[in-house]
């Protein structure tokens, strides 16, 4: 099991930055590709962005893209996200993926964290 911890969020203005960061926990995640998904009020959760467990790819949503940075430290079990530029609707609550298929013939495993508030003023 993989527990999934965000912090980092907050009250922004738009134009600010900030960086979330997510905790794992229970075991090593170097195996496991990592995302970062948000939710705004009234919408369905969406992708923000996801890195392999090397840290050597990375894709990004189009409303993201040159923003928002995703960045990872196996050393720590840690997940970040960098969010510059930010704007009114990048407001929503950040969530935490971290997902694996262990095995050729098995499901793929998802781990989530209880997510971090981020909201951006005009």
């Amino acid at each position: 099991q993989v527990q999934l911890v965000e912090s980092g969020g907050g009250l922004v203005q738009a134009g600010d930055s900030l960086r979330l960061s997510c905790a794992a926990a229970g075991r090593t995640v170097s195996r496991h590709a990592m995302d970062w998904y948000r939710q705004a009020p009234g919408k369905e959760r969406e992708f923000v962005a996801t890195i392999s467990g090397s840290g050597g790819t990375t894709q990004y949503a189009d409303s993201v893209k040159g923003r928002f940075t995703i960045s990872r430290d196996n050393t720590k079990n840690m997940l970040y996200l960098s969010m510059n530029s930010l704007k009114p609707e990048d407001t929503a609550i950040y969530y935490c993926n971290a997902h694996i298929v262990p095995c050729i013939e098995c499901k793929r495993l998802d781990y989530w964290g209880q997510g971090t508030q981020v909201t951006v003023s005009s």
